[in-house]
């Protein structure tokens, strides 16, 4: 089994958010290496007060600001491509302190090497 897992994902919509983030504590749970790449309007995820300010169900018991937290706690790494956050992220605004940088030829890297796996939301 691999132990090394890139996620992307795409989607600035909350409950279309938390799925990769609980896929990305299920593969740190089962001790795979974890990182989360952030295209598009997606980086808008890594602002900081965006993510804090949304939730992926009527309930509201888990902001994706908790889901983040608890990734980066669990020791997946985050990256926000060049261009999204050139397209989405004002020039005013911050990015979480965890969040490094990559673009899209690092995550299509991910897919080509052997030892890693990848999915795509």
């Amino acid at each position: 089994m691999t132990e090394r897992l890139a996620l992307l994902i795409g989607s600035a919509q909350p409950e279309q958010a938390v799925t990769p983030l609980v896929h990305a504590l299920a593969a740190r749970a089962l001790d795979a290496e974890v990182e989360i790449h952030f295209a598009g309007p997606a980086v808008r995820w890594l602002v900081a007060g965006v993510a804090e300010a949304a939730w992926p169900t009527p309930a509201r018991e888990k902001s994706i600001a908790a889901f983040l937290d608890e990734a980066a706690a669990a020791g997946v790494r985050f990256y926000a491509c060049g261009m999204a956050r050139a397209a989405w992220v004002g020039a005013e605004e911050t990015l979480r302190a965890d969040a490094g940088a990559a673009g899209a030829t690092a995550f299509v890297a991910r897919t080509l090497d052997p030892a890693w796996r990848t999915l795509v939301y």
